[in-house]
């Protein structure tokens, strides 16, 4: 494949506006297509809102996968792109904070978060399988969603299954830093890409919700950890576009003598790790 043209997407869901919400990520998407992107990246449950007061609150807007999913569905294949975000998903009595991969043809990977940030175990039960990579036209898609970049086993892992670009749909709540730095879930992605050479495109939120303001830190990251694209200078919706090759992100030399991949020693590490 030749460069790809790589879209994050900086929107504010409505809390409890599902079908408002599910109108705003058709747009972003069709929007971004038509800016040359091939895969569209929107935040973490985008058809719902975060900051929810109850687990009723949070069923009311969750949907199946399916049901969730088909405008997803619909508006790749109008603008015959590929989209990964976040949603509410209900099953049966059960509510997940979830991910999807889709295109044109339909649903490809469908992922429940495993790492939980402070009150959202009190409304989503816990995923327990690992994020996927999936198999696309433009290249090898992983995905996880927002906190579980932190832990460095799920970008690592992903980049092992070979994923060439990690799909992180996030909604970053500003717990503040020091004056002139960077937020550090944007360092994290950086340090993430750069690690195991693989790009990384995180969606972020905006738009106050209950009193939580948010990072606004999307971003595009290359291979070797530099940003390509944000964060935006505003705190508001924005649309980043970066090119990526992502044939880069099969070469994991980092010179004539070292590789990430074949330098790790794993039977050194087996046991601390668990």
């Amino acid at each position: 494949m030749a460069e790809i043209r790589v879209a994050s997407v900086q929107l504010a869901p409505v809390l409890g506006d599902y079908e408002g919400n599910q109108a705003r990520v058709v747009a972003a998407v069709t929007h971004a297509a038509e800016a040359g992107a091939a895969v569209v990246v929107v935040p973490e449950l985008a058809t719902s809102g975060y900051a929810f007061s109850s687990v009723e609150e949070a069923r009311a807007v969750a949907r199946p996968a399916a049901v969730a999913l088909e405008p997803w569905v619909s508006a790749a294949a109008s603008s015959g792109c590929i989209v990964a975000g976040g949603f509410a998903e209900l099953d049966g009595d059960a509510v997940f904070n979830s991910a999807a991969i889709v295109s044109g043809d339909g649903v490809r990977a469908v992922y429940r978060k495993v790492h939980l940030w402070d009150r959202e175990s009190l409304f989503f039960s816990t995923g327990s399988a690992f994020p996927p990579v999936v198999d696309t036209a433009v290249g090898r898609l992983g995905l996880c969603v927002c906190y579980d970049i932190e832990f460095p086993e799920i970008p690592r892992g992903l980049a092992l299954a070979g994923a060439e670009l990690i799909c992180v749909p996030t909604n970053w709540p500003d717990e503040g830093r020091p004056s002139g730095e960077r937020a550090m879930e944007i360092v994290r992605a950086m340090g993430a890409a750069s690690s195991s050479r693989v790009f990384i495109a995180c969606a972020d939120r905006c738009g106050a919700e209950r009193g939580v303001e948010w990072v606004g830190g999307s971003a595009i990251v290359s291979e070797s950890g530099w940003l390509l694209a944000g964060p935006p200078d505003t705190s508001s919706s924005a649309l980043l576009l970066a090119d990526c090759d992502l044939a880069l992100a099969r070469d994991k030399r980092l010179n004539e003598r070292n590789d990430v991949f074949a330098d790790r020693r794993p039977e050194v590490y087996r046991g601390a790790l668990e």
